[in-house]
Parts: C-alpha cells; structure tokens; sequence
C-alpha cells in the first residue's frame, strides 16, 4: 500500500497521510519510535534539501494519539558538517522543546558491524536500537544516485567513516544491503517542494504531497517514475530488487491519493543540473558532499571556467600525482587543488576562477 496525501497545512497532510495508513498493522504503543528526517544540510525547508519540521510534526502528533510515549529523532548531517547546527537552523531544536521529543546526533553514537549479503556495515546502535523506525526522506534528485528518498536516507544511520567507505564500494550496492540490515517500520516522504535537479536544494519544486508506506523499495521505485526514471535507472532499486528487500511500484500496487483537489501543477521532470557537468569531470569514488560541491560551482558558473583540464575529484584519487587540477584533499597529488573533505563551492568557484590550466 502506498497513500499519497495532497495539502498545503504540512502538519495536517502529514498526520492524515498516517491516518489513512496501515502503519497501525505493525506499530504497538508499547514501542520506542525512532525518526529519521533527512537533515544532510543545515538549510531551510523550503529550499528543496531537507525534511520539513511540520512533517515530523505531524507524525509526531499522529504517535501521541495513537499512545505512543518514547519518541527520539535520528540523525547524521553528511561528512563535513554539523547535525546539532542543522537541528537548530532547521527548526528542530524548537520541535524538540514543544514536545519533549529527545534529538539524537548519530555522529556522537557507538555503531556495530553487520553483515548482509557480500557487506559488512557498520551501523549506528541507535537506529538498531529502535522498536520502530519511520524514516522521513525528502522527495529529490540527487548528483550521483540520480533520485534520493527512503533507501538512500538510511545512509545517515552510519558513521562518517562508512559514508566514506560506501562511495569507493560503488554506492548503490551498499545503499541496497543497508536497507536489509536497518529494519524500517514505516516510511513517510516529504514531497512537499523537494529539489528535483539537486540535492543540496536551492530549486524547490512545489508539489505539496506526503507520501506513505510500509516497503522502502516499493516507495522508492514510485518516486522514482514521479520524477520520470524508471525503477531500473536507479542502481540501488534496481540492486535492492534483486536483494529480495520489497516489491516493486505496478499497476497492481494498491496506491490511494487523498485530496487531489489541491494537487499542484508541476514539472516532476525538470533539468538534472549534475547531468549538465558529468562529462566535465573526472571523478573516481567521490562522496556526495564533495562532489556536489563542485556540481554546484560549476553551475553557478554556467559550466565556463579557464581550466582546459577537467576537474579530478574523489577518493580514487588518493595518493596520485599529476599536472592537472584536483578538488578536494583525496586529490591533493595534482599540481594545483583546492583542500577540504569537502571544500565549499564557493571555494572552488576561486579556485576555478584563479586557474588557466
């Protein structure tokens, strides 16, 4: 079952989305509830990045009446910046005070090593820990993955090292096999103004929907055609489907849409603006926040830097030399890069700026 909620009061669209729901069928209010909102950035909202504050409000206000007491909120910003500076600039350090809800920074927790299928990953012992985990994504395309949501959002259930580790293993393998070893017990997507080109945010489009459900994979393949890729353009779906992790969106998915009255106009197939830049690039296990970075410089540039050489980013770069230009310090080797894990786009827009390679 998917249930797909329209609505401008994000608070109320949320806690219908969950009425409406089967999430009773497996949730008891004897259990602790761990939620897993995607707060990669400190940055609004509003700007297409991250899980809005109203939407874990109503999820939360939904468990209150349903009876259940013990709630936390689980997070791990991406490597290279603060998850306490992202809960205060997003609103959740209020959210936490109005409701005594604790907020838990998993780069400050323990983790434990786990093995599914050919990986062992290592997991924070929070979000194991949780009788019940409703991991609250944003609905948006992301540089490397091509779509970002459910599967993916777990990736801030491991350490920083781990993060690091899962782009030189290819990314999509090990984002499938960490859907197999953190246990979701509901899913509920904020599809609300997700940035459909970006991850990091900035072109918000507004779609004004909550979506709903109990399989990761079956939510995630859904999205994905919203945003116009098939299931099997996305790696980690694709991977997560030979896995045996859930089903795949069909026409025979028992998909329920409330208020379609209120359901925007919108263009879900927008540019992809990494697309524009790949073959710009030459990139070698890079992690997302650093490769966005320069996605992002680049695209505040037009695409027209001085460089005659394209930019050498990743981890893959480790320990190499050459005459060209590197990003970040996995690619200190080149002759000339601009340092950081990850730098800031700002700093590659100088640095790019200063080059005549």
């Amino acid at each position: 079952m998917i249930v797909v909620n329209y609505g401008a009061d994000i608070i109320k669209t949320a806690y219908d989305t969950l009425a409406a729901s089967d999430i009773g069928s497996y949730l008891k209010a004897s259990m602790g509830v761990s939620l897993k909102p995607n707060l990669v950035v400190p940055c609004p909202a509003s700007d297409g990045a991250t899980t809005h504050p109203e939407a874990v409000e109503g999820v939360i206000l939904f468990l209150r009446d349903f009876g259940v007491k013990s709630i936390k909120i689980i997070e791990s910003s991406w490597v290279g910046d603060s998850t306490k500076r992202a809960f205060m600039y997003c609103g959740y350090d209020v959210l936490s005070q109005k409701y005594d809800v604790q907020l838990i920074d998993l780069k400050d927790d323990s983790h434990t090593s786990y093995k599914y299928s050919d990986f062992d990953i290592a997991v924070c012992d929070e979000a194991m820990s949780a009788d019940f985990l409703i991991n609250m994504p944003v609905l948006k395309a992301h540089c490397q993955t091509r779509l970002t949501c459910c599967m993916k959002n777990l990736k801030g259930c491991i350490p920083d090292s781990e993060k690091r580790r899962f782009h030189t293993l290819g990314i999509h393998k090990p984002v499938a096999a960490l859907s197999g070893i953190i246990k979701t017990g509901y899913c509920v997507v904020d599809g609300i103004c997700g940035d459909l080109s970006f991850e990091e945010g900035g072109n918000p489009v507004d779609s004004k929907r909550i979506i709903a459900g109990r399989d990761p994979l079956l939510i995630d393949s859904y999205c994905a055609e919203l945003i116009g890729y098939s299931p099997g353009e996305i790696g980690y779906i694709d991977y997560g489907a030979q896995m045996g992790l859930g089903s795949l969106y069909s026409n025979d998915t028992e998909l329920i849409e409330l208020n379609t009255e209120s359901r925007p106009v919108v263009d879900m197939r927008r540019d992809r603006i990494s697309d524009k830049y790949k073959k710009s690039i030459d990139e070698d296990a890079a992690c997302s926040a650093c490769y966005s970075a320069l996605i992002y410089a680049l695209h505040r540039m037009g695409g027209k830097t001085r460089t005659k050489s394209k930019p050498h980013i990743g981890q893959g770069f480790k320990g190499k030399s050459g005459t060209g230009i590197g990003i970040g310090s996995c690619a200190r080797g080149f002759s000339s890069f601009v340092p950081g894990c990850p730098p800031k786009a700002t700093e590659i827009i100088e640095f790019l700026d200063r080059q005549s390679l």
